[in-house]
């Protein structure tokens, strides 16, 4: 699934209906306190008026869209995920998080029509307005929903957008199948078997209320007081420019295919390494092609997924985690065994809350060169999002730094990128996808048979 901005999205003309989740049953006072992550959003959004970092997806259901089949669904989907239910607020005055909850089934939903639009631009504006406004952490729901009905198609388009404090990127690939699937349900009559999901509220409790190990503290503590030494926060490896007050650029490629994903993979193995070990070290290979760097450094996500129960919950199960070696040969073995082992010393920062971190070291961290990798491949219908036109999507960033996200998914590896919007960064990151692709195509290429992928381009 590639993961772009909406106005890479091809928005279609058609009917566009908004889809507004309103309680009609009490709001309870709920003691359990947010996630470490959920409270540093509020206390970040507090301080600076920042308010757009939403995620979000769109997908496409073939026929046509039944009015009581998808407030079904929501409201399904709604109960489904307790977060969706709860709504926090950070007392101005005390500093303290408030949190108050509705009951399962105590959600029901409204729609709005804003009739048919015959060019497609309006509704994008509107969606573009919409998600801006209205997927924020300190207003509820922090989350939207809406549908445009392609008529000459017998289709219709979902488009769904939460603010960051209660999803992640994992939790985005999900929604298209959950959706879909209570939606048959109720079109059906058939009960469908979902997955069970804990509560990402449960999981803030648990967080909290866990005690973490003196010594994988320490370890965690430790490794972040490395990262910060000496050079600081790691950076892009080419030049991205000055900063200036317009919205990033982004891109979205895809570096392999499907065939030449599986040979790199094959190459990974026979080297004893993961996948995302083999990755980062193309990326430092690139690095020292294109700058002559010696020393690979970046920032990845790091999940904390750790029980069954949140393996398919929505929630924002992420730490962050510093990626930092040694770029000594240009063989690609040899770089990814450095990689592996710099993966392996960052194990006990998963275990360690990242806002806990941050507490404890008194400095905001703040990734200015990020890569994170998922693999999606095995997410449920995931073989069916190109002809869904399913995506990720995300908020537009004014901030001045280089984030790239890596998916493997059935149809291969897609690269995503997001940079600052000016020449120089443009033309930089350009430079760098060019050689990245170039590297892992090559590495892939040594594994595939002549007439597949890669090799039939050599």
């Amino acid at each position: 699934m590639e993961f772009t901005e909406l106005a890479d999205y091809p928005v279609p003309v058609g009917a566009l209906t908004e889809w507004l989740l309103c309680a009609h049953a009490d709001w309870v006072d709920d003691p359990r306190p947010p996630s470490y992550a959920h409270e540093a959003r509020l206390r970040r959004c507090a301080e600076s008026g920042d308010r757009e970092s939403w995620l979000g997806t769109a997908f496409e259901i073939e026929g046509p869209l039944s009015i009581g089949a998808f407030r079904s669904a929501l409201e399904k989907w709604t109960d489904r995920h307790e977060v969706l239910r709860s709504h926090t607020t950070l007392d101005d005055e005390t500093g303290r998080v408030h949190r108050c909850t509705v009951p399962r089934g105590g959600l029901h939903v409204e729609t709005v029509s804003h009739g048919y639009d015959v060019v497609g631009g309006d509704n994008f504006a509107h969606l573009q307005q919409l998600f801006d406004e209205h997927a924020s952490p300190d207003s509820w729901p922090s989350y939207v929903f809406a549908t445009l009905e392609i008529v000459e198609r017998d289709r219709f388009v979902v488009f769904f957008a939460a603010d960051h404090s209660i999803i992640d990127g994992f939790s985005i690939v999900l929604v298209a199948h959950e959706l879909s699937a209570l939606y048959e349900e109720s079109l059906s009559g058939r009960t469908v078997d979902l997955f069970p999901v804990g509560s990402y509220i449960d999981f803030g409790r648990e967080e909290r209320e866990a005690s973490v190990d003196p010594d994988t503290e320490y370890a965690a503590l430790d490794l972040w007081r490395s990262a910060l030494d000496g050079p600081g926060l790691p950076e892009f490896p080419l030049e991205i420019g000055q900063r200036t007050p317009t919205a990033q650029q982004n891109l979205s490629t895809w570096i392999l295919d499907a065939d030449q994903a599986s040979a790199f993979d094959s190459v990974c193995r026979e080297t004893d390494v993961g996948f995302f070990p083999g990755l980062l070290a193309g990326l430092a290979l690139t690095g020292a092609e294109v700058a002559g760097q010696q020393r690979f450094r970046t920032i990845t996500p790091v999940h904390t997924r750790h029980a069954p129960e949140w393996a398919a919950a929505l929630g924002w199960f992420v730490g962050l985690s510093p990626i930092d070696f040694e770029v000594q040969s240009d063989d690609f073995g040899v770089v990814a065994h450095a990689a592996a082992a710099s993966v392996a010393r960052t194990k006990p920062i998963s275990l360690v809350p990242f806002d806990r971190i941050e507490t404890e070291l008194g400095i905001p961290i703040l990734p200015r060169f990020f890569v994170s990798y998922m693999d999606v491949r095995f997410v449920p219908e995931a073989p069916s999002w190109p002809e869904r036109n399913a995506r990720a999507l995300r908020s537009r960033q004014y901030t001045h730094d280089v984030y790239a996200w890596i998916n493997r998914t059935p149809r291969g590896v897609n690269l995503a990128v997001r940079y600052p919007g000016n020449d120089i960064a443009s033309a930089n990151v350009q430079t760098w996808v060019a050689s990245l692709s170039r590297r892992l195509e090559h590495v892939s290429s040594s594994y595939l048979p002549v007439g597949f992928g890669a090799g039939s381009r050599s």
